[in-house]
């Protein structure tokens, strides 16, 4: 349910950047009175009226599944995060390390001062 809820709100958002970068701009109609050609494929105001209502219902549902999977990561438990690793290593003992350190064998040392001062 998780996953699906994040691919639907994925494709939303992609929904609801296409609809606003569709729209024009406030100013576009004074472009067009000195000149500029107009876009009246959809009518004066038709596409207008259409990407805005489509807009009100993508971020409707933007916001729905939004409170969706915050409310769904609430309720999931994550097997492990900085917090609660944190926690568990405060709240365990720590182990404990024997003292006793197993005996290295003994070497004979050999030092430089000892076979350079041999005679040849």
């Amino acid at each position: 349910m998780y996953i699906v809820l994040i691919i639907i709100h994925v494709l939303v958002c992609f929904l609801m950047v296409g609809a606003i970068l569709l729209q024009s701009g406030k100013g576009a109609e004074i472009g067009a009175s000195f000149g500029g050609s107009s876009q009246t494929v959809f009518g004066s105001r038709g596409p207008a009226n259409f990407l805005s209502k489509f807009t009100v219902v993508v971020a409707a549902i933007f916001m729905l599944t939004s409170l969706s999977l915050a409310m769904l990561a609430k309720e999931r438990t994550f097997s492990s995060t900085v917090i609660d690793l944190k926690k568990k290593e405060s709240s365990q003992p720590a182990p404990e390390i024997p003292a006793t350190t197993p005996a290295a064998p003994a070497a004979e040392s050999h030092t430089p001062s000892d076979s350079s001062s041999g005679k040849h």
